[in-house]
């Protein structure tokens, strides 16, 4: 868990206007920071089975909030992305790959209807 300390330092870096205290931006600036944190707690304690759980609850949160700020500014999405090193498949990709996985079945049934 971080200290008050580190999470103001994170707050004044990341804010996106004078009284920010709360945007996805500083969220996921945060979590980052956590699971940076608690990954390296679990390299020492490979058993620590809670504090798993609680990396994969805070990395899916991450997730969730990249998400959101990928459909509403995606701007700002490239920036934090950038600026925190996440390695991150853009929305759009995926979409569109999964639109091509569905149409897949449907023109392979359409070939053999039409032999």
């Amino acid at each position: 868990m971080l200290d008050k300390k580190r999470k103001q330092q994170l707050i004044q870096k990341y804010k996106t206007h004078a009284s920010d205290t709360g945007s996805p931006e500083i969220q996921i600036a945060i979590l980052t920071e956590e699971i940076k944190e608690l990954t390296q707690h679990l390299k020492e304690h490979k058993k620590d089975y809670s504090s798993r759980r609680g990396l994969i609850r805070k990395v899916s949160l991450r997730r969730k909030l990249l998400r959101y700020l990928e459909k509403e500014n995606e701007k700002s999405f490239d920036e934090i992305v950038k600026k925190l090193k996440i390695k991150i498949t853009k929305i759009k990709n995926l979409d569109e790959i999964l639109e091509v996985e569905a149409e897949k079945p449907a023109e392979e049934a359409e070939e053999i209807i039409e032999v």
